[in-house]
């Protein structure tokens, strides 16, 4: 099996697949699992592949990845080239091992281990992979999630490859994540000369009380699940070239939040407005959802994956919501229990990205020990 893993691992990490592009890493993923009964559905949007996979009727077990990974940084940092793997003192290197064609692999080694051996199981295993994960998921899990709501399809569980891990395998797992509101806002100003200010509005100095305010705006205390809600500014920008002698015109300020489940969207966006009309700006704002917060409080499938990594690893999960966005959150709209469970995510986007060989193996018994709990 541990030969199979790597083979399998290997194969995928060869493709340079940098987001949005699959470059043929579906088509080997779907002739295995046509080759074990699944029928298959490739679904090209735009640049993006998607491949949608099922066998079985019943209560859904959908396994949930991506084939996309980031670009690989400057090759010269790295020992030996990101796209041809190499295994060296029992990690296995390469640009998306970690991230995630490594948890890819052992999903469908499971799956292929777990129909040989119950072929007359019960319930239906599903794959949703996609490659645009890592780019702008617009054209990916998001829209194959509505084409299965208009068919009425059900998916009872959720398991996303997503690394996870943090010091040892299955020591994480994410109950769920945080939402991710960005806005792009532009305060106007009156542009002029800088000698002769008062023939002008300054939009920068005229934002800095706003800009502050913006700062240190509480949104909510958190919760037992979830961290307190974060703003942070990433880009504060004004004017097109930065000339000594003009006042500019406008100021444009980037923030994001990243929010969780005491707040909502609607909140979030009528606090900011009440800290615009106080500082009685004139303004544009444009507002960017990546995805709202879910969790998934208890389950079955949560006891199911808390239990397969006892039985595998004889440690006890810590249940999490910390970190970035995930595909995840787009199942919520299926009232889905959403679990996320992969390798360790120490090397994942860095240079030298890597996963330990065993972790690999014993990832994949996991991975057959949920299937076996669920649908034997």
């Amino acid at each position: 099996m541990l030969d199979e893993i790597i083979s399998l691992s290997k194969q995928l990490i060869k493709i340079p697949s940098i987001s949005p592009l699959d470059l043929g890493c579906q088509k080997i993923i779907s002739k295995r699992l046509k080759n074990i009964g699944f029928f298959i559905e490739n679904i090209k949007i735009n640049q993006t592949n998607n491949l949608w996979a099922c066998k079985g009727s019943g209560k859904t077990l959908t396994f949930v990845g991506h084939t996309d990974v980031v670009p690989p940084g400057n090759l010269k940092e790295w020992e030996n080239d990101p796209f041809k793997p190499i295994i060296k003192d029992n990690f296995l290197f390469g640009r998306g091992v970690s991230d995630m064609k490594g948890s890819l692999s052992a999903m469908i080694i499971a799956t292929e281990y777990f129909i040989k051996k119950y072929p007359f199981h019960s319930g239906r295993i599903s794959f949703l992979i996609t490659s645009d994960e890592e780019s702008l998921a617009c054209d990916g899990t998001k829209e194959i999630i509505k084409i299965l709501r208009n068919r009425r399809e059900n998916i009872e569980y959720c398991l996303v490859g997503e690394p996870t891990s943090e010091n040892f395998l299955g020591d994480t797992i994410k109950n769920g994540r945080r939402g991710s509101l960005s806005a792009q806002l532009e305060i106007y100003g009156i542009q002029g000369h800088i000698a002769y200010p008062h023939l002008a509005d300054n939009p920068i100095n005229n934002s800095i009380n706003f800009i502050k305010d913006l700062i240190f705006l509480k949104l909510d205390r958190g919760n037992q699940f979830f961290q307190p809600s974060s703003l942070q500014i990433f880009y504060i920008k004004s004017g097109k070239r930065n000339i000594s002698n003009i006042i500019p015109n406008s100021i444009k300020i980037g923030f994001n939040i990243r929010y969780n489940t005491e707040v909502t969207e609607k909140e979030i966006k009528k606090k900011i407005g009440q800290l615009l009309l106080k500082n009685q700006s004139k303004y544009k704002i444009n507002w960017i959802v990546s995805g709202n917060p879910f969790i998934t409080y208890s389950g079955t499938l949560l006891e199911v994956v808390k239990s397969s990594i006892y039985k595998v690893q004889k440690l006890h999960a810590n249940l999490s919501t910390s970190g970035g966005t995930s595909d995840g959150r787009f199942f919520s709209c299926m009232n889905s229990e959403i679990i996320e469970l992969g390798l360790i995510n120490k090397t994942i986007h860095k240079i030298n990205e890597c996963s330990q060989i065993n972790d690999l193996y014993k990832l994949c018994k996991i991975y057959i020990n949920i299937l076996k709990k669920l649908f034997i």
